[in-house]
């Protein structure tokens, strides 16, 4: 695709804050398919960081993230329109929408619950992985492009390999220029890259896309830290649809999932 370039901020964050919910992205927060869009994972992030910081009350957190994208998302100047669109006591589902070039680009909604004591019966089944320090760095700019990609650290497990495997990823860039966003914003702003990181085919000329349409969070533990790990595993149908199912891990363990619907395309 063949689009103009659009006018960037310039800092060392992934977004400029203008105020009144407007932003101005910066090459950190470049797409890998196209130069002139946005990743949708650092735009998941800051949507993550509107829907937190609406209305929040201390005896509730997000438990799923939903997010649908409607198409390009455009690099530059946009905004991000929060509502409640779900009231109540013990739980709340909240809407937020990144507005760019006068559509709607991502739709977002989070169910918020209440929180209570249930260590008695606590579990977890999905297993722990290999820690980041027991993982090899992986180059990620040598497989994919885009200034997104460039602003990761990223570590590999053994075993890793198409269509499968266990990475982990960090920043060291704030989500915006004021620096003041929470763990979960920031891990949030991480999670996207899955689609990419055990693809099943090479990306590029004479291959396929496999562009997600959406994002589905679910966190039955509030993430911390700022390591974020991904045990993938990606699945491609015979009719042009796929599948990228990840479980979500800090350093204290796996914390929830998430899928990404695929579409398929020859390149």
């Amino acid at each position: 695709m063949t689009a103009a370039l659009p006018e960037l901020a310039d800092g060392d964050y992934y977004y400029q804050s203008l105020g009144g919910g407007r932003f101005r992205s910066t090459i950190h927060a470049q797409g890998a398919w196209n130069e002139h869009e946005q990743h949708m994972a650092p735009a998941s992030g800051l949507m993550a960081d509107s829907l937190e910081r609406h209305e929040p009350r201390a005896d509730m957190r997000m438990a799923r993230l939903s997010y649908e994208i409607l198409g390009l998302i455009p690099g530059g100047g946009f905004h991000i329109e929060t509502t409640t669109l779900r009231p109540g006591r013990t739980i709340e589902l909240l809407q937020a929408e990144l507005v760019a070039n006068g559509r709607v680009a991502i739709r977002a909604t989070a169910w918020r619950m209440i929180t209570g004591d249930t260590a008695a019966v606590a579990a977890v089944e999905d297993t722990a992985i290999p820690a980041p320090d027991e993982c090899k760095p992986l180059d990620g700019p040598a497989i994919w492009p885009g200034g997104y990609i460039r602003s990761l650290e990223m570590r590999v497990a053994e075993g890793h390999r198409p269509g499968a495997g266990i990475v982990w990823l960090r920043t060291q860039h704030p989500l915006t220029d004021k620096a003041d966003s929470g763990d979960l914003a920031r891990l949030m702003g991480l999670v996207d890259t899955a689609n990419g990181i055990a693809a099943r085919v090479p990306p590029g000329k004479d291959s396929y896309a496999f562009p997600n349409l959406d994002l589905q969070i679910h966190m039955y533990r509030r993430p911390e830290g700022e390591w974020l790990g991904l045990d993938n595993a990606v699945t491609f149908g015979t009719d042009g649809i796929g599948l990228t199912s990840t479980v979500l891990h800090d350093l204290q363990g796996p914390f929830g999932r998430a899928e990404q619907i695929l579409t398929l395309r020859r390149t």
